[in-house]
């Protein structure tokens, strides 16, 4: 009997110890969770950051708002659609592709493209406008007495 009794307070003792380590392993997968998801929402004062990398004060609190709904059960995909119905699609770092978000996903191509075509179109108008003459080119012979009557009969300049 005492030996049961023993075995009893010992499982008694021990369920405490068991309980406050799966809690613990708990927290680490939720605070891993946590920052996943915070890498993917972008900082609304940084703007150029994730809410992970940010140390403003709204990162901080979208940062405990996503582990609070975290905690909550929410799966990652749900905690990014509350953040995007809320703040729109910019928080998300990588936003979908759709008609509102086109500028965000081909504005940086135009822009490039048009930088090229302007660079190309610049270097072309250069070289039809002041291409050298050829050295090989002989003048014409208007040209030619053109420049004699430029330059004088004597060939000094008048």
């Amino acid at each position: 009997m005492i030996r049961v009794l023993t075995f009893v307070f010992c499982l008694m003792l021990a369920g405490p110890v068991l309980a406050q380590e799966e809690v613990v392993q708990n927290d680490e997968v939720i605070a891993q969770r946590t920052m996943e998801i915070s890498k993917t929402l972008r900082c609304m004062v940084c703007q150029g950051q994730s809410v992970a990398d940010s140390d403003a004060t709204l990162a901080q609190d979208i940062r405990r708002l996503v582990e609070i709904r975290v905690r909550a059960g929410d799966s990652d995909d749900e905690v990014r659609a509350y953040f995007r119905e809320n703040y729109g699609d910019y928080i998300l770092m990588d936003p979908p592709f759709q008609w509102l978000t086109v500028a965000l996903w081909l504005g940086p191509l135009v822009l490039v493209l048009l930088g090229g075509s302007w660079f190309v179109m610049s270097v072309r108008r250069r070289a039809s406008d002041g291409a050298p003459m050829e050295d090989d080119q002989e003048l014409s012979t208007e040209e030619q007495a053109r420049l004699k009557s430029l330059m004088g009969e004597d060939g000094a300049a008048k």
